[in-house]
């Protein structure tokens, strides 16, 4: 078995370019007060020893780690992951690295994470999760780093940072168009009313909207799904074969809605001659099912971006306007709603 090779250390790149272990430190750290011939020779002397900085080293000398911890519920919901996408784009852009971590939406994984990203001395963090409950502001209280929500808000904390949308204003705007259609019967497939972030809030938006046109809220008209296409195939197959079906239905996510439309369409229905289906999130899979699917339009890229530089802000001690952004969602009204405007 071959020597394991030696690690090449600051000290070594030094002698071999003949400056001291300052110059090399303000080389690698990008610090301008070095001669451009020396910046140079140290470059030069790097790139042929195949010097790797370690980043435990600086983080220690400069306190810094240019690591920022994100915890997400779940990478293959295509909401996260777009918004991750967003995140990570803008964390390149300002030379940060990101620690991705999946809770899967379950509390006790949400917090032991947390605490790792902390201990693992992270410059910031950016938090996605479920619930801010107080165990997660107790957390978030001992920290020593600045904590942004992303996706997510805490109504109890007043003061931490978010960035969001109006769920529920959304959501009722998408159950307004099927009440504007005419519909009184409107089915609901929701997702877990304990996810703060999508099953509860568009829940109440549509409760809200249902309750302000004086419509009835029948329970045999709700289902509540898992957030994937199988569980709105399941919900609809369930609405649809009742004695008394819903002629319009309201899917909190584009992907339990294209299962809606499938399952319609298999008992027989037209959509949206015999039922109108309205979506969420506005996800790429809305504009490959047939018909094409009217939904909300969710600023998912922009919600990571605009968090991850709010959070990289605070990191730098930058100047701050507004730390509490509700960004702005729209209706992408297409052929699975007879109304084409709101």
């Amino acid at each position: 078995m071959g020597k394991k090779k030696e690690t090449i250390t600051i000290y070594d790149v030094a002698r071999e370019a003949g400056v001291s272990m300052a110059t090399v430190s303000r080389v690698v750290n990008g610090n301008p007060n070095v001669k451009p011939v020396t910046r140079k020779k140290v470059l030069e002397t790097i790139r042929r020893m195949g010097y790797r900085p370690n980043a435990v080293a600086r983080g220690l000398a400069s306190k810094k780690t240019t690591t920022v911890g994100v915890v997400i519920p779940d990478i293959s919901y295509a909401f996260f992951a777009e918004l991750t996408r967003g995140i990570e784009d803008i964390a390149n852009m300002y030379h940060y690295n990101i620690i991705l971590c999946n809770s899967d939406l379950k509390k006790d994984k949400e917090l032991q994470l947390i605490e790792a990203l902390l201990e693992k001395q992270v410059d910031g963090l950016l938090f996605l999760g479920g619930e801010v409950t107080e165990e997660h502001r107790e957390i978030f209280a001992g920290a020593q780093v600045p904590i942004v929500l992303a996706g997510t808000r805490d109504d109890v904390d007043e003061e931490r940072p978010f960035v969001t949308i109006d769920q529920v204003q959304a959501a009722k705007d998408a159950t307004q168009v099927l009440i504007k259609e005419g519909h009184d019967r409107i089915g609901l497939v929701g997702g877990p009313l304990d996810d703060p972030i999508i099953g509860y809030p568009r829940y109440q938006g549509y409760k809200e909207a249902m309750e302000e046109a004086g419509l009835n809220i029948d329970e045999n008209l709700v289902r509540l799904g898992n957030l994937r296409y199988d569980s709105g195939v399941k919900a609809a197959e369930e609405l649809l074969s009742s004695n008394h079906p819903p002629t319009a239905i309201f899917a909190v996510n584009d992907e339990m809605a294209v299962g809606v439309i499938h399952a319609a369409q298999d008992l027989g229905r037209k959509i949206p001659e015999d039922v109108s289906v309205i979506g969420f999130d506005n996800i790429p899979l809305a504009a490959q099912v047939r018909p094409l699917l009217s939904t909300v339009a969710v600023p998912m890229y922009d919600i990571g971006a605009v968090a991850m530089r709010l959070l990289t802000k605070y990191m730098n001690d930058e100047s701050i306007e507004d730390n509490r952004v509700l960004l702005q969602y729209r209706l992408e009204l297409a052929d699975s709603t007879r109304l084409k405007e709101f």
